[in-house]
């Protein structure tokens, strides 16, 4: 095993880790509504830990059976090592633990919240409501941000299908199938500052005291000459 295949099976971890992202902050959501007298799975501590928790997981994981089904390849045309897209075993089990699981825990998590939000119908006070309401809107931001992104890895599914009929491996399979990832981690940045209430707070909270700051300092500097 040379640097780049071990570049491309850290790519195909990042993937991974990539929408183990979104599953943490939705598994955050749904501790912080119907399970919230725990206060253990509320810590920062944990979510900090969580990641590397992750990686340490999907790696064995991961690397224990791509490795023993050639899972990375050398591809000529663009000289890196990458995920192969036409070993059908090796593609499907890829499919299942970086794409379907977060997604389907995630459609767990937003349905169980959904469930547990009716069912306590007017026992909750206003602000406690008002609080899962937004929780409930970021989880389902999260979902439809998920979503999105597994439908702009069609194009690379279609082209999959046609080589498991024709046999025919298409030119631009691997451009075509790493073109939607590239245009959806331009776009995340901006999705998720919209989507989640707390980090557009922050960025808009830097931005306001970066302007206010240089006219606090004129407002100094013009009060010590008028002392003057």
């Amino acid at each position: 095993m040379n640097i780049r295949s071990v570049l491309g099976y850290l790519a195909l971890i990042a993937l991974t880790l990539f929408y183990m992202n979104f599953l943490n902050q939705a598994f955050y959501r749904l501790i912080r509504i119907v399970y919230f007298q725990n206060r253990r799975f509320q810590s920062l501590k944990l979510y900090s830990v969580l990641p590397f928790i992750e990686i340490i997981i999907l790696t064995c994981i991961l690397l224990g059976f791509v490795i023993p089904l050639n899972g990375v390849i050398y591809l000529p045309n663009d000289h890196f090592c990458y995920p192969t897209l036409t070993n059908i075993p090796c593609i499907l089990s890829e499919a299942v633990i970086v794409y379907l699981c977060p997604l389907c825990c995630i459609s767990f998590i937003y349905i169980h919240i959904t469930r547990f939000i009716h069912q306590q119908g007017n026992i909750q006070t206003l602000k406690i409501k008002q609080r899962h309401s937004r929780d409930l809107l970021i989880t389902r931001r999260i979902l439809i941000i998920v979503s999105l992104l597994l439908i702009l890895g069609i194009p690379a599914l279609v082209l999959i299908f046609m080589f498991i009929i024709t046999g025919e491996e298409h030119p631009l399979l691997y451009r075509i199938g790493l073109f939607p990832v590239s245009v959806s981690q331009m776009g995340l940045s901006v999705a998720l500052l919209f989507s989640i209430r707390q980090l557009k707070n922050t960025v808009l909270n830097l931005r306001t005291t970066k302007t206010v700051t240089p006219v606090n300092r004129a407002m100094q500097m013009r009060t010590i000459i008028g002392t003057q």
